[in-house]
């Protein structure tokens, strides 16, 4: 597994929803906030989106936009003013012209993709917490082929039923979802986890211990691993990332095990091998000192107060 990777597999619960509407005319949808991510897609024509608090945000055909922390909304027609949002109907009431393929475009009709992820922000690592509010990928020729291809692919299955869709499209969905974190780390230069992987130290010291958390690692041998200094790594780790390498460690543990707790039926010694630990007493001792609580009790109740 490499960062990003498990950054998402770890928050990441259910399965995702999604689904293709067509609509035109003067329309307007209200979207709450939810726990989860959201995104739209545009295939046809254009809209506006609202979020709460935020800019309007403009969305041309081909654009795509994340919203990774469940952020209320509004989705309407670009003619739209203030009292037709006012008058925003609620997602799940509202009723678009429906997903079939026109052979003729309307003048003003809208088609979208839109969906929604589960996720549990309890333990979200720190790269999906620097997530922007809206992450607005617009459609450039030549810019993220492997994102435009998941759309049109989502798109052709969301668009009649065709056998084996029910595997299809949350594998899709899945996929788009990476594909929208990467396209947005690309064209976004500032983000301090962009940095962090683009770093070849600090890089392949968190691609060593994600491939492997439950290696005994030390910061000699990380250092070993990277081929650098300890020194150098201690600095150039710790700048980017936040913290020294070994509490990174001792924290990604943690929060792993977190995860397979509440995903996995699996005993607890088990769970403590797997991400590093020799006894289960060693485990829970050291995942009460990180989340207030013992294992035990965070997977009877879900989660361990944040």
């Amino acid at each position: 597994m490499d960062v990003v990777s498990d950054a998402i597999s770890t928050v990441r619960t259910g399965r995702p929803s999604s689904n293709r509407v067509r609509v035109s005319g003067g329309w307007a949808t209200r979207l709450d906030p939810y726990e989860g991510a959201g995104f739209h897609v545009v295939l046809e024509g254009a809209c506006l989106l609202f979020p709460e608090g935020g800019e309007p945000v403009r969305l041309g055909t081909g654009d795509a936009v994340l919203l990774p922390h469940g952020t209320g909304h509004l989705l309407a027609d670009v003619r739209a003013d203030a009292a037709s949002l006012e008058r925003a109907v609620p997602f799940e009431d509202w009723r678009p012209d429906g997903p079939a393929h026109h052979p003729a475009s309307e003048a003003g009709a809208v088609e979208l993709l839109c969906g929604k992820y589960r996720l549990d922000r309890s333990r979200a690592h720190p790269l999906m917490r620097e997530l922007p509010t809206v992450a607005h990928l617009p459609n450039r020729v030549g810019r993220h082929p492997e994102l435009r291809s998941a759309i049109d692919l989502l798109g052709g299955e969301l668009g009649g039923l065709r056998p084996g869709a029910g595997i299809a499209v949350p594998s899709l969905l899945d996929l788009l979802f990476v594909y929208m974190i990467r396209s947005w780390m690309a064209e976004d230069g500032t983000g301090v986890w962009s940095a962090a992987l683009g770093d070849p130290v600090t890089a392949t010291a968190l691609r060593a211990l994600h491939a492997d958390p439950a290696a005994p690692w030390t910061n000699e041998s990380l250092a070993a691993e990277v081929g650098v200094s300890r020194p150098t790594l201690a600095r150039r780790f710790t700048a980017l990332v936040g913290r020294p390498p070994m509490a990174y460690l001792t924290w990604w543990r943690l929060t792993a095990a977190a995860a397979l707790l509440r995903d996995t039926p699996d005993p607890l010694a088990a769970i403590a091998r797997r991400v590093g630990y020799g006894t289960p007493y060693a485990f829970s001792h050291a995942f009460n000192r990180e989340f207030g609580t013992t294992p035990g009790r965070y997977r009877e109740h879900g989660a361990a107060p944040a």
